[in-house]
């Protein structure tokens, strides 16, 4: 929850290969204070069963730049397994993008809402609402 001093971030996963949430996906955030400050690792949670990340750690006042990094090759190796449990194996590696990295500028007061779309070989990002 933002305050008047800090910002707030949540995000969640939509799967655009399948239409449906990407559930168990790691996410980690960190931050820093300025374009030459150090990224602090704050933690982390993964996706619920609607895709969705809701226990975010809180973000440090005075934050100017938060980094998520979406753990997806975890995800995909899991689905592929899933899918070519009766079939020959097709690829060698569960995703194309082993991990996706979203930074964007954050101000005090404000909340953040980020999805990830995401598919085996591309994905998109959009600040939400």
């Amino acid at each position: 929850m933002s305050t008047e001093t800090t910002a707030s971030v949540s995000t969640h996963i939509l799967d655009t290969s399948i239409g449906k949430p990407a559930e168990s996906v790691a996410i980690s955030l960190s931050a820093r204070t300025g374009l030459d400050g150090e990224w602090a690792a704050l933690g982390g949670s993964a996706t619920d069963a609607d895709g969705r990340c809701k226990d975010l750690p809180a973000l440090p006042e005075g934050t100017t730049h938060v980094r998520l990094d979406f753990q997806t090759e975890t995800y995909f190796s899991k689905k592929q397994a899933e899918a070519q449990q009766d079939a020959p194996r097709v690829r060698d590696s569960g995703a194309f993008f082993p991990e996706v990295t979203i930074t964007f500028a954050v101000n005090p007061g404000e909340h953040y809402h980020v999805p990830l779309l995401l598919n085996p070989f591309g994905y998109s990002v959009y600040r939400g609402s």
